[in-house]
């Protein structure tokens, strides 16, 4: 990721297959594995609820009580 590029979601997408961040105009899909181990074991459902904290940094999901942070995520995507 370049330095210019945000470091906060502007939204995101919960597919059954993975989380899809949107970064200004970029899409960057991390399967529920490379997320958490809570997450990749989670049900469908339970992976729909997700909240996007207001200001774009942070991830919430209620059913499992998980919260990630984007710049964590991204950071795990780079290792």
């Amino acid at each position: 990721m370049r330095a210019t590029e945000p470091r906060t979601a502007t939204a995101i997408e919960t597919t059954p297959e993975a989380l899809v961040l949107l970064l200004g105009e970029r899409k960057i899909r991390l399967p529920w594995e490379k997320c958490s181990p809570r997450l990749a074991a989670a049900t469908a459902s339970e992976r729909m609820h997700a909240e996007l904290s207001p200001g774009g940094y942070g991830i919430h999901w209620p059913l499992i009580d998980e919260d990630l942070s984007v710049n964590g995520l991204l950071r795990d995507l780079h290792e």
